[in-house]
């Protein structure tokens, strides 16, 4: 299957995550998410969805677990789409030597069967698709995984949302979303895209574009969230403006619903930076709830990585970089 009949199941996905009967998992008031590549992007998502007035929800990309979760004990997921990512697998691990309470989330493989040889939890996703192409099974499961837990309120309504956003977007290829990604992806080009959104929903999805162009596109790309790029970011941009304007294409993310302040200072970024960078466009995420918002930004990121592939005439599917490390690290153990 295409990449692009890939990101079109997307709505399907959400939809089987808000269906998914409510797993067994022990109660909680925080969680963090282990995972790495797309497994981690999905805790990332439901993170940023997670409303307020929800517990609190962290990140892990490593190995092991950070030296607070023992006292703490939160509930601690371990998400592998493969089930065999082996910095989840030592994320796991610690966990089960820790005595604090887990999850594993996953197709199967190693993760599930260390977790139920343990006697804990492990909820299955669907297999088939790669880590970065099953974003809403995972992040679907996770927030399923945190409302079963107490971490987070009822998700079926926002995924339900989320699910029909999406697919009026892309609306089976010829939706708004669609055409918008492709302006883009011809105003990037050969250019190094910039992906600028503001803190929470737009930051995470500009995260989600960076990794998306650099796996489907093989092209570099780099994310930067509002206000921090304020404080730093932006005074590099007067260095070589000529530079700045020929290399780098700027794709802005704007989420209606960010604090005030975010979205005044996204308005006065742009001023600022103009004409000092090149500008590929904006995209406004639409949606009422967090998770639709979020998903409308990541559909079009989605999106532009495929048709970028397209200009550089690569293959979005094939990763052959990354499983040429993996198998030289399996040589080093």
């Amino acid at each position: 299957m295409s990449m692009l009949d890939l990101i079109a199941t997307l709505p399907a996905q959400l939809r089987w995550a808000r269906d998914l009967d409510a797993p067994a998992v022990p109660r909680a008031v925080e969680a963090l998410v282990a995972g790495m590549g797309g497994s981690a992007m999905a805790g990332a998502v439901a993170a940023s969805a997670a409303a307020d007035g929800d517990g609190r929800v962290s990140l892990h990309r490593s190995y092991g677990l950070p030296g607070w979760v023992e006292s703490a004990a939160p509930l601690v997921v371990a998400v592998s789409h493969s089930g065999e990512t082996e910095e989840a697998l030592s994320s796991a691990d610690a966990a089960l030597v820790s005595g604090v309470p887990v999850v594993g989330i996953g197709s199967g493989g190693s993760l599930a069967d260390r977790l139920t040889a343990a006697g804990a939890a492990h909820v299955a996703t669907p297999p088939g698709p790669q880590p970065r192409a099953a974003l809403g099974y995972l992040a679907g499961t996770i927030l399923r995984v945190l409302e079963a837990a107490g971490v987070v309120g009822p998700q079926s309504a926002a995924l339900g949302e989320a699910a029909d956003v999406v697919e009026s977007l892309y609306a089976d290829g010829s939706g708004p979303a669609v055409g918008l990604a492709r302006d883009l992806a011809d105003a990037i080009g050969g250019r190094v895209a910039v992906v600028y959104g503001g803190h929470g929903v737009a930051a995470t999805a500009a995260g989600r574009w960076k990794t998306q162009i650099n796996e489907n596109s093989k092209s570099i790309a780099y994310a930067s969230e509002i206000p921090e790029l304020n404080h730093n970011e932006v005074e590099a941009w007067s260095a070589h403006p000529d530079l700045a304007r020929k290399s780098i294409a700027t794709v802005w993310l704007l989420d209606p619903g960010a604090h005030e302040r975010i979205n005044v200072r996204h308005a006065l970024t742009m001023s600022l930076l103009n004409g000092r960078v090149g500008v590929a466009g904006e995209v406004r995420a639409v949606g009422e709830g967090r998770l639709a918002r979020l998903f409308s930004l990541i559909l079009v990121g989605d999106l532009v990585s495929v048709f970028l592939a397209e200009h550089t005439g690569t293959d979005p599917n094939e990763v052959p970089v990354i499983q040429d490390f993996k198998s030289r690290l399996r040589e080093e153990r």
